[in-house]
């Protein structure tokens, strides 16, 4: 079972009839009338949304912006927890600490500096074509986001094999040396900071 449609489903019962009807009446410039008037539950439209790509398990903006319009910050907090928890695997799957706090720099530092080519540096780190047009798909016009969620997807298929070392090499291997200069700089700063 997709743990994302699990989530809608749930939050589709938390919703009283009231507030499916504020959230119908947000959805009424990006929804048509005749779809929206056969709405009889969250379920049916949040499956309208991702029908046309608006939320999906990597685009939740919408969805908080409407429960935050409707006042629902519980709901907002149930989201919140389903991303943070689905970048998280087992303790003993992910990275230690340190290596998390490295990788945050670089992955900052790249997501700075790498623009239109980021695919390509996706696909030196073995990331999927598939996986790569998923996330396209779910953030079609903002080429930040789909590096962000594509950088996050290598860090959960790596686990605990996803390493800094691993970035930089990418980022050489795709004549990306100037970034690679940048982040390799940070993290010698960060190391003399910690000494």
């Amino acid at each position: 079972m997709d743990p994302f449609l699990a989530l809608l489903n749930s939050l589709s019962s938390s919703l009283s009839v009231d507030e499916l009807h504020e959230l119908k009446f947000l959805c009424k410039d990006i929804i048509g009338k005749r779809k929206l008037e056969s709405v009889q539950s969250g379920r049916e439209l949040f499956n309208f949304l991702m029908e046309q790509q608006l939320i999906s398990r990597y685009n939740v903006d919408l969805l908080k912006r409407m429960f935050k319009t409707i006042k629902r910050e519980d709901l907002i907090s149930r989201l919140m927890e389903f991303i943070e928890e689905g970048e998280a695997s087992a303790p003993d799957e992910r990275p230690d600490i340190n290596e998390r706090r490295l990788q945050k720099v670089v992955i900052e530092v790249i997501c700075e500096n790498v623009g239109r080519d980021w695919k390509m540096l996706m696909r030196k780190l073995d990331l999927s074509d598939v996986k790569l047009d998923r996330i396209v798909a779910a953030n079609p016009h903002n080429l930040g986001e789909q590096l962000v969620q594509s950088l996050r997807e290598w860090q959960k298929w790596k686990g605990k094999d996803a390493k800094v070392t691993d970035l930089i090499k990418a980022l050489r291997d795709c004549n990306m040396n100037l970034v690679a200069d940048i982040a390799e700089r940070k993290l010698s700063l960060l190391n003399t900071e910690n000494m």
